[in-house]
């Protein structure tokens, strides 16, 4: 059995699971796929089903019912994953704005002591391809506003391309995680920074998606936005 499990969840990625299912288990063998996918109408999880013949024991599949958000996807796949004997955990976009080729970067840091090992556009400059300037300065700014009232020390808080060991995931956890947007993504590094676990940041250039449709909308910013600040008043009454 692998050691390393990739999180990806779907929903309408028939154009890109193909190619990155191949990607990441291609890397060596210690990586495994589980997808958990929200119905999607496009038959992501159908394409999935085929594939899981051809690397048994490596590609899972979970199927939700329907489309329920980002976090829930993610805390799904992470108690799928302790369930199991892993001791890696990573979560990434399937649609390829992470960097399959970084995964084994993540894990060393894992691998060397961190808690935490986040994929960062921030860390050592901007590092985006294809986004509008609009964009780009958007999040650059985010990330400076979360920073700012949070105080954790994270470049890229909002960045959902994460390695954790299995005994902070746990932790995380057992905390208890609010958000589903990519609120989820500040909140559960706010968790880990809370605790004094140790987080590693490990530059990955963010290539904006070229094949289907982006997820994000109004409702996920304004639930960032908003957020932080509930974030920040319950470490205040749970400690």
């Amino acid at each position: 059995m692998s050691n390393s499990l990739v999180i990806l969840p779907t929903y309408n990625e028939i154009e890109n699971i193909d190619s990155m299912v191949r990607a990441v288990l291609g890397l060596d063998e210690q990586f495994s796929i589980l997808v958990v996918d929200d119905n999607s109408p496009d038959g992501t999880y159908l394409h999935v089903q085929q594939m899981m013949g051809e690397f048994p024991q490596r590609l899972f599949l979970e199927i939700r019912e329907k489309k329920q958000g980002l976090g829930p996807a993610y805390i799904h796949g992470f108690r799928w994953a302790l369930a199991r004997e892993y001791e890696y955990v990573f979560e990434m976009d399937a649609d390829f704005s992470h960097q399959p080729k970084n995964l084994p970067k993540l894990r060393a840091a894992l691998v060397d002591g961190a808690d935490l090992a986040v994929g960062s556009r921030y860390c050592d400059g901007v590092n985006v391809i294809n986004w509008p300037m609009s964009r780009v300065l958007l999040s650059y700014f985010a990330s400076l506003y979360v920073t700012c009232i949070t105080r954790m020390r994270v470049t890229d808080p909002t960045a959902g391309f994460v390695g954790y060991r299995r005994a902070a995931l746990e932790q995380i956890l057992n905390y208890g995680i609010r958000f589903k947007g990519y609120a989820f993504q500040i909140e559960i590094k706010f968790i880990a920074w809370r605790k004094k676990m140790r987080i590693v940041e490990i530059t990955n250039v963010f290539i904006n998606r070229k094949l289907g449709e982006s997820k994000m909308n109004p409702s996920i910013v304004a639930e960032a936005l908003f957020g932080v600040f509930y974030i920040k008043v319950k470490s205040y009454f749970k400690r």
